[in-house]
Parts: structure tokens; C-alpha cells; sequence
């Protein structure tokens, strides 16, 4: 694809404007580690929850989108909609407690938690594992799928220099980590509120530009009613169920019914995964500790959780579904939504140069929160817990500025020896399944102990590893992933639930402490409850299940209502919109009724 001088100023006004949002932050960023890690705990609900929304808006989600939709029509995004329930349980559940919480980080809740060397144990383990293996692991991954797209956009060939022979890939590489280079010098400079407002400018940016290529996909097909057509007979030439079908086809050879329940039943809460943590956790908690206060987190995770599921997917969808019809003989049908962007006759080429600086944003957006991120890890939850005690707040913050730079150069060795992006995603969600449930119950029942979270962690790898390795259940045949997670989820859970019980509940103190400060129901809590019987307690009741039932209605009504219309089902479509706004106004006037925070 060939570039106009309007393009290429573009794209340079673009990185020009990032870098200069990172120099304005530099100042407040550089005052504390609170400054540079959770904003100061300052931040307006929209802002926080745009950012959740950017982060994982990665370059390679509408490629992975499209793929879906190429192998089993719109309803193959069920494999990651299923998610929705672990996000809305998050938003009632546990969006306030973890502001409550006032930690900097999700690991640093160990210590506040439990107590003790096991405590401690933990802190410091998962702050490593978490913030310099998955973290890079996942960072990985994402410079991957962004060699993958600068390699279908432009035409690199082999390229001498100095002697030496630079192959495609190569050259793609070294564009992306310039990339990386110069978001994570805004990273350093800035801290999260360059992170968080660079996220604002990138998601409006990457949002409108996958808008208008929606709209010009679709009309290059002749149009929504000539495209559905096409696909229609492209669903009868296959053999299988309709690529228009919102559900999916259970029974079928893709959604096995134990799949199916797996995914509706279990999957949402029993499975650790990066962004979908059971209860909430890693970047998703961070912006509920940035929060202004209890309102603004739970407001920030609701706006992310509805427009994660029911507002982005539907122009990723409908060039997915354009370019099945404009492109039936594509091998890789993944790259079926870049072909409609190099396509002449597809997407106009005045608009090409702001294409490329969306996809840029797309991969900026997630790489910095990624580098604050595991940053806030080894810095709050290591070096400051374990090997710098008492120094001054610029210390840590020169500390982080380190610890960035670390993991983006760990991360491009990461890249190098990283040869497939779907086989990292398969290991981080088969070593995390089985752990939800103690991620989710240590809020809420006061026997849960450190040993508890750490046996569950250790069962569910060695689990998931005898399940691939021993057992050989294939990750690619949906009813043995789904036989994989079942025996890893019970097992594990089996296992943390026995060692709960052989040993010693956490120093009474320590729970008492935790009870007042956070505040959850006092169902599970006991005789902890019954002592601190002036406690109010304000997380878990009746309310907040059906404020949880009712956000899934809000979402899945508004994420099908949407596509009704799109698809010309305006009946259809306007009874489900009406659905997601009654579900919308209970939820908000059953919390206007019982106050959205609780005063401290």
C-alpha cells in the first residue's frame, strides 16, 4: 500500500501529539508512586473506564473478531460474550470493595488480606510471575499481531544493510519496536495519566476510523440487504448454520453441549485470564483504585463492561462479514479486514494514512497500560516491599521509570522467540482455570487463608499441565477443552478447599482489620462479623444480584438489539433496546436508592 505525503504527516502528527500529552503529565506524574501508578486515585469514572475500554482494544482483537466470524459466523463471538457475566459480577460485586481496598495494586491485597510469611510469600511471588513473565508473555503477543498487520499493509521486501540481509519480518519488527520505544517513553515520562488520557485520544481515534471502514466495507458489497444475501448463500454452499446467527448452533461440531454449558456455567468465573479476572484484577482493578471514590469506580467498570460487549464489536463484525463475501478465496481470513483497508476499491486512500495511525493507537493503547502495569508490580509489590523500605517517593517513581524500560526490552526478547499467538493465549488460560472461585470467595468468606490462593494457584497449573500433556486433551477440539477445564476447575478446587481446612485461619486481628475496612456481606463472615457487629456492611447482599442480572440483560439485549437493527429487524431490534433501557434504569434507580457509595 502505497503513501501520499498527507499520510505520512499524519501519521507523524499523531505520534508527535502522544508524545507531547506525555511531556504535559510529566510533572504531577513524577510526585509519587500514587501519582504514577493509580492517578493520584483522582480520576472521573469515564476516563478510567475509556481507558479499560482502549486497553484492550489491541491491533490484533478485530483480526482475532474476524477469524471467529470467518469459522462460525457472528456466533462464534460467544467464546469471549461468555465473559460478559465475570465482568458485570465485577462491576456490583466488587468495583467498590477494591476501591475500598485503597491498595495500589491487586497483588498488594495479599498483605492486606492475610498475614504473615505466607502473605508475604505470595505478594512477592505474584508480583513477579505476574508482572514480568504473563506480562511480557502478553506484550508478546501484541507485537506480534502488529508485525502481522505492517507486513499485510506494506509491501517490505529483503532489504541490505551494512552487509547484511533484513527479511520482511525483521523489518516489521524493528517498526514496531520503535513503536514500543516511544510508548513506553511516554509511559515513563507520564505515568498513568499519560496512559489514560493518550487512551481517551487513541480509543476515539481507532473507534471512528473502524466506523467509517464498516460503513465502506459494507458498501462495497452492495449494500447491508445485497451482503446479507451473499452470505446467506456462502452459509448454504458451506453446509453449516448461517453466518447471521446470533447464537450458536449447540450440538454442532464447533459448540459440542458440554462445551456450551462449560462456557455458560463455568468458564466466567472459574478461569483467571488477563483483563477478565474473576472479581476483577491486573489494569481492570488499577483503574477502579485511580477512581475518584466508590461511585466512579463502579460507574467506570460499568461503561467499560457496556461498551466492551455491546458497542465495539459491531463494526469489527460487519467488515468481518464483508469481507467473507469480497474475499471468499482468502486463506487467511484473519487478514480479510486488512485486505478491505489496502483494497482501492474498499476504503478510499485519503483516509489511509489516519487508518494506520488507528491500528498504531490500537497497539500503543494496550502496550503502555501493559508496561505501567507490570511496572506498579515490581516496583510497589517487590523492590519497594522487599528490597528498598523507607525510601523517598521520587526513588520509586525513578524505579518504575526503570522497571518500564526493563520490561519493554525483556518483552522485544519475548517477541523474538514468540512464534504464535494463539499458543500463548491457550497457556495463560489453561495455567489460570480453576482459581476463580478462591479469587472470588476470599472477599466474602473469612476462612479463606493465604494458603488457600496459593495451593489453588499451584493446583491449577499442575492440573492444567497433566490435562494437555498427560491426558493429551486437545486445546483445538472444543469438547476436550471444555473436558480440560472441568477437570482442572475441580481438581484445583478440591484441592484449595482441603488445604483451607488443614490449616490455621488467618490471626483474628488481621480479619477484623480487613472486615472493617473493606466492608463486604457478612454472610460468610461469622464470628468475625459477630464481633465487629458495629460494622455496616456494604458488598454481596440481595441488591446486588439483581443489579448483576440486570446489567447482563442491559448488555446482551443492547448487543443483539444493536444488530437487529443493523441487519434490518427493527421490530426485533427497538423491543430489545427497550429491554437494555428498563434494565438500565433499574440498575440505576435501585443504586440511587441505596446510595452509590457508602460514606467512609
Amino acid at each position: 500500500m502505497r503513501l501520499n505525503l498527507i499520510d505520512w504527516t499524519v501519521i507523524a502528527a499523531y505520534f508527535a501529539f502522544n508524545l507531547l500529552i506525555g511531556l504535559y503529565y510529566r510533572g504531577r506524574a513524577t510526585r509519587s508512586t500514587e501519582e504514577y501508578f493509580v492517578g493520584g486515585r483522582n480520576v472521573s469514572w469515564w476516563l478510567a473506564g475509556t481507558s479499560m475500554v482502549a486497553t484492550t482494544f489491541a491491533a490484533d482483537t478485530p483480526l482475532a473478531v474476524t477469524g471467529l466470524v470467518a469459522m462460525y459466523g457472528i456466533a462464534g463471538n460467544w467464546l469471549w460474550w461468555n465473559m460478559l457475566m465475570s465482568s458485570m459480577l465485577t462491576v456490583f460485586f466488587f468495583a467498590r470493595l477494591w476501591r475500598r481496598s485503597g491498595v495500589v495494586t491487586d497483588v498488594e491485597f495479599a498483605e492486606l488480606r492475610y498475614g504473615g510469611a505466607p502473605a508475604a510469600f505470595l505478594r512477592g511471588f505474584r508480583a513477579l510471575y505476574l508482572g514480568i513473565p504473563i506480562n511480557c508473555i502478553i506484550l508478546g503477543w501484541v507485537n506480534l499481531a502488529m508485525v502481522k498487520i505492517l507486513m499485510m499493509i506494506f509491501p517490505f521486501s529483503d532489504l541490505a544493510v551494512f552487509g547484511t540481509v533484513l527479511s520482511p519480518k525483521v523489518q516489521a519488527l524493528s517498526v514496531v519496536l520503535a513503536m514500543m520505544l516511544l510508548t513506553a517513553a511516554i509511559s515513563t515520562l507520564s505515568g498513568l495519566w499519560g496512559v489514560l488520557v493518550t487512551d481517551l485520544f487513541q480509543f476515539v481515534l481507532k473507534m471512528g476510523m473502524v466506523l467509517l471502514l464498516a460503513w465502506f466495507a459494507v458498501r462495497a458489497c452492495g449494500g447491508m440487504e445485497r451482503m446479507t444475501a451473499s452470505l446467506e448463500a456462502l452459509s448454504a454452499a458451506k453446509g453449516h448454520g448461517s453466518f447471521l446467527a446470533f447464537t450458536p448452533d449447540v450440538g454442532s461440531a464447533w459448540m459440542p453441549v458440554v462445551s456450551f454449558l462449560t462456557f455458560v456455567f463455568v468458564i466466567w468465573w472459574a478461569t483467571w485470564y488477563p483483563g477478565a479476572e474473576p472479581g476483577g484484577g491486573g489494569y481492570i482493578a488499577q483503574r477502579m483504585f485511580c477512581a475518584k471514590d466508590e461511585k466512579h469506580s463502579l460507574l467506570a467498570t460499568l461503561w467499560f463492561t457496556v461498551a466492551h460487549y455491546a458497542v465495539r464489536p459491531w463494526p469489527w463484525i460487519l467488515t468481518a462479514l464483508a469481507s467473507l463475501v469480497l474475499y471468499p478465496e482468502l486463506a487467511d481470513k484473519e487478514s480479510g479486514f486488512i485486505r478491505t483497508i489496502v483494497d482501492p476499491a474498499v476504503f478510499p486512500a485519503g483516509l489511509r494514512g489516519v487508518m494506520i495511525a488507528a491500528f498504531a493507537a490500537a497497539y500503543m493503547s494496550t502496550i503502555s497500560t501493559q508496561l505501567n502495569w507490570g511496572a506498579s508490580y515490581i516496583v510497589n509489590d517487590f523492590y519497594r516491599r522487599f528490597l528498598a523500605k523507607d525510601k523517598e517517593e521520587r526513588h520509586y517513581v525513578r524505579a518504575a521509570q526503570y522497571a518500564t524500560l526493563f520490561l519493554m526490552l525483556f518483552s522485544c526478547v519475548v517477541t523474538y522467540y514468540q512464534s504464535s499467538v494463539s499458543g500463548a493465549w491457550k497457556f495463560l488460560l489453561a495455567v489460570g482455570a480453576g482459581t476463580g472461585s478462591v479469587f472470588i470467595l476470599r472477599w466474602f468468606w473469612w476462612r479463606i487463608n493465604a494458603w488457600s490462593e496459593i495451593s489453588a494457584m499451584t493446583a491449577s497449573f499442575l492440573f492444567s499441565m497433566l490435562a494437555m500433556f498427560a491426558l493429551k486433551l486437545d486445546q483445538d477440539d472444543p469438547s476436550q477443552f471444555a473436558y480440560s477445564v472441568l477437570l482442572t476447575v475441580a481438581a484445583s478446587t478440591a484441592v484449595w478447599l482441603a488445604v483451607t481446612f488443614l490449616t490455621a485461619p488467618e490471626e483474628r486481628g488481621r480479619l477484623l482489620a480487613f472486615y472493617r475496612k473493606v466492608r463486604p456481606s457478612a454472610a460468610l463472615w461469622g464470628p468475625v462479623a459477630r464481633e465487629a457487629s458495629e460494622v455496616v456492611p456494604s458488598g454481596g447482599g440481595r441488591d446486588d444480584f439483581f443489579n448483576f442480572a440486570a446489567g447482563c440483560v442491559l448488555v446482551y439485549a443492547a448487543l443483539f438489539g444493536t444488530g437487529n437493527l443493523l441487519f434490518g429487524r427493527y421490530l426485533s431490534g427497538a423491543a430489545l433496546l427497550c429491554a437494555a433501557a428498563g434494565a438500565g434504569v433499574f440498575i440505576f434507580r435501585n443504586l440511587s436508592r441505596r446510595g452509590w457509595k457508602v460514606a467512609e
